[in-house]
């Protein structure tokens, strides 16, 4: 909550002073600020951040299809502000070079947030990762060049 009160407020323009519980800004400031504000948004996936998302962000991010979410959102103030959906696909011509490059990238989606939300570092998701399977993969991460699947993947969030 601090982290996106205060990059709101370095947008916003002028000097930023916060003093707070797990950051400490003494008068900081974006000198070369962008024409239009940046608007920030928040990734959510539970109520409580939707409900941080709601109250203090621009826009949601929404890296599951669960409309649950963005009713959390909505409650907390969110209504009318703008939802972007996060999900990872993989295109290639030649689906098993699509679903290696998913894998190397993507695999830690197959645990989860709150497993991703806890791991402090590379080495700690190279080890929860460690035993995620490309089949794992391909079956959570749209691979290939099937358009249908990439639009029923998309579809969900609709």
């Amino acid at each position: 909550e601090e982290a996106v009160e205060i990059s709101g407020a370095l947008f916003d323009g002028g000097n930023v002073n916060h003093p707070g519980t797990h950051f400490d800004v003494e008068n900081a400031r974006l000198w070369d600020l962008p024409e239009t504000r940046v608007p920030i948004g928040v990734a959510v996936s539970g109520p409580a951040s939707c409900a941080l998302a709601g109250r203090g962000a621009d826009l949601v991010i929404a890296t599951e299809a669960k409309s649950g979410l963005l009713a959390d959102f909505d409650r907390h103030g969110g209504t009318g502000k703008p939802r972007v959906g996060q999900l990872p696909v993989c295109y290639d011509p030649d689906r098993d070079a699509a679903i290696a490059r998913a894998h190397e990238q993507f695999r830690w989606s197959v645990g989860g947030w709150k497993v991703n939300s806890e791991l402090p570092g590379p080495e700690s998701f190279a080890q929860a990762t460690g035993l995620v399977r490309k089949e794992d993969i391909a079956s959570a991460v749209p691979c290939g060049q099937d358009v249908d699947a990439f639009v029923d993947a998309v579809r969900a969030y609709t």
